[in-house]
Parts: structure tokens; C-alpha cells; sequence
């Protein structure tokens, strides 16, 4: 299971402000301590005005690239933005992300072709997110079309479901779970990620949904998500869940999970 660490964005108002003001500091400190807990790639999510955003991208690259060796996501569907920092960045990126738009398609795929990414394909295009998982799969088989048409391959899609809110669809969690094993039969050499923490956004106890919501998904064959590395109840729903699929040979990283206290209680 890889690990997307979300915490460098730019919506979240302690990151705003650490871009505005240039704080490296509070910006490095947030890359080191992801990495530290096991982060694969570190999600980079300027969210400022396109106007602003390459710059903005071009710090959060050089700060964090200072204070650490992960791999980058690059977070912006702004095809400008990404050709600005590319080529700064020391790691082949990955970019979060495309989607059956077919700006995004065109202003992206040719981008991720050329420097080799891996990149995020989101199961919506320009009208809706489709309710259902078979109008979500009709996106995905156009976007994996027109990746592969562009020469990207399938291995190097992550492809995101997209988890909504069960409180405004209680049936969110299915439709997405639904989407992964069709993507799975279909596509078997793609990748499956998500965004985590939009499974529990309006509810009380996320933690809770966030974790179990993982396991089940991890079932259906996800093998990346973007999520808080810093959680350890969610670390802790990794190992366990690699454990009992079958993933963790002879139980090593579960043993040794546990000797370094993952599944101890906090500390008082």
C-alpha cells in the first residue's frame, strides 16, 4: 500500500499562510515528518490563483526538495503551472490529476507522456460526477483511451473512483468499491488510489469511517491513497489489513509495526 501524503495544500489555512508568508520552516517540517511516517510521495498543492500558482509551486518544490529526498505529487490541473516546475522537481513526479475533461486531458496527458509521470485519473468528466459505477467506469475506459492513444501507459494510471461524502449519499462508499472491481477486471495492470478523507467530510468520528472505509478498499484491490500519514490509526489499518490479505510475507511489517508501538495505545 503506497502512501500520498496530503498535508502540503494550500486550502488547508496553516499552509496558506506558510506559502503567503514563506515560512520554509513549517513547510519542511510538514514534509519531514510525512516522509518520517512512511509517506511515498508527498502531495504538493499550492491552491492559489493560476496567476500565482507556478510560482507558488516552485517554492513548496525547492523548500521541501531541501528537507527531503520523497517524490513529489504534483497537485494542480493547471498545464502552465506544471510546465513551469517540472523540471525543478529531482524526482519523476507524479500529477494529481486528470479526469475525462477534456481540458484536462489535453493540457496534461501530453505532459505526463513526455517526463514519464504516473498520473491520478479521476472517474468524472466535464458534465458531473457520475452517480453510479458503471457511468464512472464509461469515464474511465475514454480516459484510459485516450491515455494510452497519448503513450501513457496503463501501469503508470492511478486511478481514483472518488470518494463522496456518505452524508450526502449513503451510498457512496458502495459506488466507489463498486468502481474499484470494475477497474480491476478491466484494467488489472492500472493502479487504484483516493482520496481518503472525503469518504467521512460532514460526520462526526472520521477516524473511525476513514479506517474502515481503507480496509474494505484495500479488499477491492486499492493499492495507493492520498491520506494523513501522521494518523496512526490509519497506519495501523494498513498493516492490519495487508496482513490479513495476504500481502505481508511471514507477517514482517505487521511484527515490526508492533515493536516500534504502532498499535500501542496514545500516551496519556
Amino acid at each position: 500500500m503506497k502512501i500520498i501524503g496530503e498535508k502540503i495544500n494550500g486550502t488547508r489555512k496553516r499552509v496558506a499562510r506558510a506559502i503567503a508568508e514563506r515560512d520554509a520552516e513549517y513547510i519542511a517540517d510538514l514534509a519531514r515528518r510525512q516522509t518520517e511516517a512512511g509517506a511515498d510521495w508527498l502531495d504538493v498543492n499550492a491552491g492559489t490563483h493560476p496567476s500565482q500558482e507556478a510560482d507558488d509551486l516552485s517554492w513548496l518544490i525547492d523548500t521541501i526538495q531541501a528537507a527531503v529526498d520523497t517524490p513529489l505529487c504534483l497537485d494542480s490541473a493547471n498545464p502552465a503551472a506544471l510546465r513551469a516546475v517540472i523540471t525543478k522537481v529531482n524526482k519523476t513526479p507524479m500529477i494529481n490529476s486528470i479526469s475525462g475533461e477534456p481540458e484536462r486531458l489535453q493540457g496534461i496527458l501530453p505532459i505526463a507522456a513526455e517526463y514519464g509521470c504516473p498520473v491520478i485519473a479521476l472517474a468524472m468528466d466535464d458534465k458531473k460526477i457520475p452517480e453510479t459505477s458503471e457511468k464512472r467506469m464509461e469515464v474511465i475506459r475514454s480516459v484510459v483511451a485516450e491515455a494510452r492513444a497519448c503513450g501513457v501507459s496503463e501501469s503508470n494510471l492511478y486511478i481514483d473512483p472518488l470518494a463522496m461524502t456518505l452524508s450526502t449519499n449513503s451510498k457512496s462508499a458502495l459506488v466507489a468499491l463498486e468502481t474499484m472491481r470494475g477497474v480491476r477486471a478491466e484494467f488489472p495492470e492500472a493502479h487504484l488510489t483516493i482520496g481518503l478523507s472525503n469518504i467521512s467530510f460532514g460526520l462526526p468520528a472520521r477516524s473511525f469511517i476513514n479506517r474502515y472505509f481503507l480496509s474494505l478498499a484495500m479488499a477491492y484491490g486499492l493499492d495507493s491513497a492520498i491520506l494523513d500519514p501522521l494518523d496512526r490509526d490509519i497506519q495501523a489499518a494498513i498493516r492490519t489489513t495487508e496482513l490479513l490479505l495476504g500481502q505481508d510475507n511471514h507477517c514482517l511489517n505487521f511484527i515490526r509495526a508492533s515493536r516500534k508501538g504502532l498499535f500501542d495505545p496514545p500516551a496519556a
